[in-house]
């Protein structure tokens, strides 16, 4: 059954170029007619209900977040100051790779693109929409929990949130650094194509900063604040799309025309994904059962083999598969019970509980650096003790941080990696900018340009 969901990324990745007409005709039909028997068999030959329901339950909410963010963003116009120089757009890129751990790839992602296009109007090309995508939509939010998705339920599994920008910052620099670089010699060339005469009457006068549309940033805050909400059921979705609307019938119609705002790049990614979430079901269950099957354990192992996964996969389902590989192999039941078994001899003092193994040893430091709270009540749940050995012995800590940084750097290999990418290219598309096929993003830029920065990351920290 993994036969259609390679059959949908090939159809992704070939029908608008070889069939352009007749792909913007029929995707739907195509994504439709792929995802419909692989749920079928799920429900009627393996009686798989409630996985359905959990993956139905993940679309919407991929599709609220994804949706609201796009309409809140399209009633905030940004109206950017004086020439695109290659210096200019590269700190451009280097605070939405900031802004990104703030608002989510998924936010930053909206809430720039529109000026990014604008400032490069007039020698955009698709070197500046492609670095867009690893920059900011990417690699730039792998600090925090809010910044990409995976990160996010690894602190809803324990991981505390700043763990994540203690441990994972020299890779951010190191990844968000050189894709700088590599911009910078880029568009440099593309600027000194530009003759001066074009640049100068082209380029927005330099006194231009401007916002409109502010009021939307509550709305934006809102849909936020309610990423954190768990239950009841659905309230954190019906929050989001409840601020979409207010935030489009409250937007003043001449700042949606400024950002050449409608409906259609959210609807293309809707559609779309209704087939990739529904075709991805089997490949993920396989992950799922065999993502300890890859061999000796090894950080760089599990940096490659959840990031290649990710740039195909949900790279969210992806990394909880990893980490729940990681549990199995680091924090058997053996250790939790001895951690339990130590708690319960010096619930009072843990560090004077009598115990022999490395790995009690890190879970107990894990519990009392990370899990104080937890500890002091004598009541700590099995996951945060698994979480905790994870954390607390080095060893263990750094197959963490290669899941973590694998899952979002990959995410930028190709437009379905991550849920920005493709929204990136459907709103680059809108506004006539060259944006490349799905081949030629892989071939042409994530193959010569995003992989030896990834190669230069797993050198550098996960190669030992």
């Amino acid at each position: 059954m993994i036969l259609p969901f390679g059959a949908l990324l090939a159809a992704i990745a070939l029908a608008p170029l070889a069939f352009p007409g007749w792909w913007a005709r029929h995707y739907p039909k195509v994504a439709l007619g792929l995802g419909l028997p692989t749920v079928g068999y799920y429900l009627l030959g393996l009686g798989a209900h409630t996985r359905v329901l959990h993956v139905a339950h993940e679309y919407v909410s991929f599709i609220a977040l994804i949706g609201s963010l796009f309409v809140v963003s399209g009633g905030i116009h940004i109206t950017v100051k004086g020439e695109a120089t290659p210096l200019a757009n590269g700190v451009f890129l280097l605070v939405g790779a900031v802004i990104a751990n703030v608002l989510g790839t998924t936010g930053a992602s909206m809430l720039l693109i529109r000026p990014w296009l604008r400032m490069n109007k007039y020698r955009l090309t698709t070197h500046h929409v492609v670095f867009f995508i690893f920059i900011v939509a990417n690699v730039g939010g792998c600090l925090t929990p809010i910044g990409d998705p995976p990160l996010f339920l690894g602190y809803l599994r324990g991981i505390p949130f700043w763990w994540v920008a203690e441990h994972c910052w020299p890779m951010w620099l190191v990844g968000v650094g050189l894709l700088l670089g590599i911009f910078y010699l880029l568009d440099r060339r593309n600027y000194l194509k530009a003759p001066r005469a074009i640049r100068e009457r082209l380029a927005e006068p330099a006194d231009s900063w401007r916002f409109e549309g502010l009021g939307n940033l509550a709305f934006l805050a809102v849909i936020l604040g309610a990423v954190f909400l768990e239950h009841p059921p659905f309230l954190r979705e019906a929050i989001m799309l409840a601020a979409a609307a207010g935030s489009y019938f409250t937007t003043r119609d001449h700042v949606h025309a400024a950002n050449q705002f409608n409906f259609h790049p959210i609807q293309e990614v809707a559609i779309l994904f209704v087939g990739i979430f529904a075709t991805m079901m089997p490949a993920l269950d396989w992950l799922q059962g065999h993502a300890g099957d890859f061999g000796r354990p090894t950080p760089g192992l599990f940096y490659w083999a959840a990031g290649t996964l990710s740039s195909v996969l949900d790279n969210a389902p992806t990394y909880l598969s990893f980490l729940s590989a990681e549990i199995g192999l680091f924090a058997p039941v053996e250790v939790v019970r001895a951690v339990q078994a130590a708690l319960a001899q010096g619930a009072a003092n843990p560090a004077a509980a009598i115990v022999a193994s490395p790995e009690v040893l890190g879970a107990l430091a894990g519990l009392r650096e990370y899990f104080a709270d937890e500890l002091a009540t004598g009541r700590v749940p099995v996951e945060h003790i698994q979480i905790a050995e994870l954390l607390g012995v080095p060893a263990y800590n750094r197959f963490i941080v290669a899941i973590s940084v694998g899952a979002v750097f990959f995410g930028a290999c190709t437009y379905i990696g991550n849920g920005p990418n493709f929204m990136v290219k459907s709103i680059a598309d809108h506004q006539k900018a060259h944006t490349p096929t799905f081949l030629g993003y892989v071939f042409r830029f994530t193959l010569p340009y995003l992989l030896p920065v990834l190669v230069a990351v797993w050198w550098l920290f996960f190669r030992g």
